[in-house]
């Protein structure tokens, strides 16, 4: 991207991965049961984890920016359905710079291209703003609020959908391009 490299995870990426997921405000909106506090021991598994994962299913690219990596993004691939979900994180460092943003619309893009794909879409707790006006800003069409669908730190939490299709991104795609793709 413009900023960013967006590159497969290595296993030398396990002390930047530590650095930012050890921030106790960096994971308040993942699933609960992710471990608190962070060490590096998890890490090393999260880092495993993505390294050892299918990639025709399960792609997962680090962003590094100025040599480090700062955060994530993945797409869980339903080869059937031709879609996938798309996730990320970012190093709160670097929240509100339009770094996830920017890593987002290379996926996507990746994603259709690449992949084949029908159809990518995500979703977010409906309180963490920030996550889904990046899906916003990308092109995504909110899809649906679920209420109450998962677990939350604080009890209960609402999930926020947003998708896109193909023929939406290529269509946004030539706009952007004046017509020309």
């Amino acid at each position: 991207t413009e900023r960013l490299l967006l590159r497969p995870y290595r296993l030398e990426d396990i002390d930047d991965v530590y650095a930012y997921a050890k921030d106790p405000g960096w994971d308040w909106f993942l699933v609960p049961g992710s471990p608190q506090p962070y060490t590096r021991r998890n890490a090393e598994e999260s880092v495993a984890r993505r390294l050892m994962a299918p990639w025709g299913t399960s792609p997962s690219f680090t962003m590094v920016l100025d040599s480090v990596v700062i955060g994530g993004i993945h797409l869980s691939v339903d080869e059937f359905h031709e879609n996938a979900q798309l996730s990320y994180s970012l190093a709160r460092v670097h929240w509100g710079k339009g770094l996830t943003t920017e890593a987002a619309t290379a996926i996507v893009d990746w994603g259709f291209g690449a992949l084949g794909l029908m159809k990518v879409y995500g979703n977010s707790d409906l309180r963490h703003v920030a996550s889904w006006r990046v899906m916003e800003k990308i092109g995504m069409t909110r899809e649906g609020i679920l209420r109450s669908h998962r677990r939350a730190r604080e009890g209960r939490s609402d999930r926020i959908y947003y998708g896109i299709l193909r023929e939406d991104w290529e269509a946004a795609s030539a706009d952007d391009s004046g017509g020309q793709q």
